[in-house]
């Protein structure tokens, strides 16, 4: 079977000259693009990096408005991307809006070491002075006091919860994550000591285990923000085409907190039976009022 004009045959889209061109967001430079090894030195695409650039390039438009709200609103608006890997959406988030308007910090979190070194040396080249690395564990990180927007991009498992509790506990005006690989709360349910019996039938069999602590993973994180009082969307990110890690949980602040959120999602977490990583760091007294977890059970993961 031939592939689409510009895959090379192979069924996955490439762009090229003008058509890579055309993938790029306004005021998005090419050359930033290339030291990312995003674009190829001949200005090309390959079918990974087309994912990656629509990926973040959306995010990035879906973060236009906080972020534009931010600068508008504040001297020194602190951006924090937790888990930044190679400090792709730091970069285009520092290019698209913290560069032109001349104020704001991205401060990145990222605990592989050759990869802060890296995107530290890049963003010195470039002459990014307001772009902060630091090499941490997202729970130990120590970022500015005051926090306004907390993004995460794929952090994997339970760093997504570290995320969302660094942006709670700040109080960030804003939050926006993607969660990627969500196994803790499956593996909870395999080992649920008492899970109320009509929810216990939707996690009976391992596949729909996975699939439904996946689900409820994103469940709690998005009861979590509410109950900490922020307004949350829930949406997807990109085409199911370019990922299927695709789930984008917005929060925006909008008051103290929401105690029928709360008791909703502790609510839930009992009658599934299981304690999330988030409610552990958020609610540490009511995580340990009804153990989580039984005896382990011999039949499949």
């Amino acid at each position: 079977m031939t592939g689409a004009p510009g895959d090379g045959g192979s069924g996955r889209r490439q762009a090229k000259g003008a058509a890579a061109i055309r993938e790029l967001a306004p005021g998005q430079s090419p050359e930033l693009l290339k030291a990312l090894h995003i674009l190829t030195r001949e200005g090309q695409l390959n079918a990974d990096s087309l994912r990656k650039l629509k990926q973040v390039n959306h995010l990035a438009r879906l973060l236009a408005p906080a972020i534009e709200d931010l600068l508008a609103r504040f001297g020194d608006p602190v951006l924090v991307d937790c888990g930044a890997g190679k400090s792709y959406l730091g970069f285009v988030l520092y290019e698209l809006f913290l560069e032109p308007a001349g104020k704001g910090t991205l401060h990145a979190i990222e605990a592989r070491p050759e990869l802060v070194e890296k995107a530290r040396a890049l963003a010195t080249r470039l002459g990014y002075t307001r772009m902060h690395f630091e090499q941490a564990e997202i729970g130990a990180a120590a970022p500015p006091a005051r926090v306004h927007l907390v993004t995460a991009l794929h952090a994997c498992d339970t760093a997504t919860d570290d995320a969302l509790a660094l942006a709670i506990r700040a109080g960030a005006d804003h939050v926006a994550v993607v969660p990627c690989c969500q196994a803790e709360v499956a593996g909870q349910l395999h080992r649920s000591a008492d899970p109320a019996p009509l929810l216990a039938s939707l996690f009976e069999h391992p596949w729909h285990r996975r699939e439904f602590g996946s689900h409820l993973t994103n469940v709690v994180r998005a009861l979590a923000l509410e109950a900490s009082g922020y307004s949350v969307t829930v949406t997807e990110l990109a085409g199911w085409e370019h990922s299927l890690k695709n789930e984008l949980i917005l929060g925006k602040k909008v008051r103290a907190g929401d105690g029928r959120a709360k008791a909703r999602l502790l609510d839930l977490c009992d009658a599934a039976g299981v304690k999330p990583k988030l409610v552990r760091l958020l609610w540490p007294a009511a995580a340990t009022q009804r153990p989580a977890t039984g005896p382990e059970k011999s039949s499949g993961g």
